[in-house]
């Protein structure tokens, strides 16, 4: 989740990507995103199993900055809300 081109990043992890990030969008959780205002998601991954993403979730949050970026250009390089292409 971000706000703009190359701003704050957010990271997590979810079982329900379409209602989390609706959530996010709406206002409903506190914390870093409410404070930043992040609600567009311009990256995902899906994973099989929970482990697997939680897993991956750690690894990426401990990348450097300039790996992240890299990682959503490869997939969104226009950096648009993917939100609205998600399949519900």
């Amino acid at each position: 989740m971000t706000n703009e081109r190359n701003g704050t990043l957010y990271i997590g992890v979810t079982s329900n990507l379409p209602v989390r990030v609706a959530k996010h969008r709406e206002g409903h959780y506190g914390g870093f995103t409410a404070e930043y205002k992040l609600d567009w998601l311009v990256w995902y991954e899906w994973h099989a199993i929970m482990p697997e993403a939680i897993l991956r979730e750690k690894r990426v949050k401990k990348w450097n900055r300039l790996w992240k970026l890299k990682l959503i250009e490869e997939m969104n390089p226009d950096w648009e809300d993917l939100y609205d292409k998600l399949i519900f």
